[in-house]
């Protein structure tokens, strides 16, 4: 037995069936309108068609989840409201401190928010200047129920959801799926971050990898290293230009088309 769930969904308006992990990461969609398997993890393969065999009636292609078409591209025609592209980097927290902006005085301590703004503020600038080598980067993406994306970046190496933990001149220790930091109590963050990526490659049926940033950290100690998920310093960052091979530039283009649109988040 594979032990991977089927569930039934809709979206963009088509019913397709759903494959999940036991522990609910995505695998794949199987499309019976167009008799496809979209395969998210090629090297679950036999595990995804197992478990889709009872509901399969006839010959089915198997493959990577097609790129977007010219209805997708259709979408970069946008309302102003409902295109993400021009987001900045944590343009939510730009918003709420905007709207309350708290109390400065010497006693209170610095609000965590502005430490978090200049945080994705960083890793923003770092992935928007990525764009001369053929990547594609969104940011502050809302996810219903309040939450967001930090960072979505779109390149010839595929798609990374980032999430951003500002560490100044704090000792950073992960050990999955606890993130240690400074003398704070241990979080399962990464579970968050593995979480996002998943939600992202939901929208986008694309395979989209989990990214956790440390931005200004002191040193950061690795238990081992994490299941499918990069942990980046802000230095580091830089480095994911030189991956390539997965997305053709007419792709990068698609996928950055849908991604920006806010109807694609919203029926998460």
């Amino acid at each position: 037995m594979s032990g991977l769930r089927v569930v039934p969904i809709r979206r963009h308006g088509r019913e397709l069936l759903h494959v999940c992990g036991t522990d609910g990461s995505d695998l794949a969609w199987y499309d019976r309108d167009d008799a496809r398997v979209s395969l998210l993890h090629a090297d679950r393969r036999e595990d995804v068609l197992t478990a889709l065999g009872p509901f399969l009636t006839g010959p089915v292609t198997v493959g990577p989840p097609p790129v977007p078409g010219p209805a997708e591209l259709a979408r970069l025609a946008l309302h102003p409201d409902d295109d993400l592209a021009p987001n900045r980097p944590g343009e939510a927290l730009l918003v709420a401190l905007d709207r309350d902006p708290g109390r400065p005085g010497p006693r209170l301590r610095p609000d965590p928010r502005r430490r978090a703004l200049a945080a994705e503020q960083a890793t923003g600038a770092v992935l928007d200047g990525l764009d001369g080598a053929g990547w594609r980067a969104l940011h502050s993406l809302p996810l219903p129920g309040g939450d967001r994306l930090h960072h979505l970046l779109i390149g010839p190496g595929g798609l990374y959801a980032l999430h951003v933990l500002p560490a100044r001149r704090q000792r950073v220790h992960i050990a999955d799926p606890l993130v240690n930091l400074g003398r704070g109590e241990p979080r399962p963050l990464l579970r968050r971050v593995r979480a996002d990526a998943d939600r992202a490659a939901h929208a986008l049926t694309a395979e989209v990898r989990p990214v956790l940033v440390l931005v200004d950290p002191a040193a950061v100690a690795l238990t081992a290293e994490p299941r499918g998920l990069r942990v980046l310093t802000g230095g580091e960052l830089a480095g994911l230009a030189r991956l390539g091979g997965t997305l053709k530039p007419a792709d990068v283009e698609a996928l950055h088309a849908l991604a920006r649109d806010r109807g694609t988040w919203a029926g998460l």
